[in-house]
């Protein structure tokens, strides 16, 4: 069957490594968080007490710095490793969202992290998600996705995410991060979160995950057919 590349941008907690890693297994493609990547330099700056303003020394340490995904086996998500060491939980701090976009707007971290993506979409069967997958990392995906909600919804989602690792954070908290990141996002200079004209749009405020990823799926099957038609 005919590989394809698709691209899953949108807003922080609008559910698209869900639907990534739904889409990834079902067709048996390599999925890859490209948010977690940025977290796990994220999480690394802060580890290394390095100020978000120090960007050479924030560059030098990216540098040094090897991502993986493995499959987990007790859950079977694919989880972020960094050097060697599974960072996933750690990275779902509140500590880590707050400082995200910060580390994500700095150009030589997103070129960094831009090339590895790139490289691992080369040979097609990938699903990524992200702010510019589909604008910046693989501006030829056969399929792209914007994923959008509704700010209350999202932080709900959000909220009981971070519960559930008893994480001691408020609804307030989570919504001021969000709304944080959504104008650092939508307002960096380099590779801001961009709606452009070739994404298919899926609001999935209303929605449950069956019936979203029931529209999802059938945009991958439109796509590849395109593909094996032209």
């Amino acid at each position: 069957m005919v590989k394809i590349n698709i691209a899953i941008d949108g807003f922080s907690s609008c559910g698209k490594g869900t639907l990534a890693r739904y889409i990834a297994n079902e067709m048996a493609y390599i999925f890859i968080d490209s948010g977690a990547m940025y977290r796990g330099v994220t999480l690394a700056v802060l580890e290394a007490k390095i100020p978000i303003d120090a960007v050479d020394e924030i560059e030098k340490l990216c540098k040094t710095l090897f991502f993986t995904f493995e499959k987990s086996m007790e859950n079977g998500r694919f989880e972020l490793h960094v050097n060697g060491i599974n960072v996933d939980h750690k990275i779902r701090t509140l500590e880590v969202s707050n400082s995200v976009s910060e580390i994500a707007r700095i150009s030589p971290v997103r070129k960094q992290l831009v090339a590895v993506q790139r490289a691992i979409g080369r040979n097609k069967g990938v699903v990524m998600d992200g702010r510019d997958i589909g604008t910046v990392v693989f501006t030829d995906a056969e399929l792209k996705i914007f994923m959008t909600a509704k700010p209350e919804v999202r932080a709900k989602r959000r909220f009981e995410e971070l519960s559930a690792i008893n994480t001691s954070v408020t609804y307030e908290e989570v919504i001021a991060n969000l709304k944080k990141r959504d104008y650092i996002d939508t307002h960096r200079e380099d590779s801001p979160l961009l709606l452009a004209k070739d994404y298919k749009v899926l609001d999935n405020s209303d929605l449950t995950k069956e019936e979203q990823n029931s529209i999802a799926m059938r945009w991958v099957r439109e796509a590849i057919a395109k593909v094996s038609i032209s």
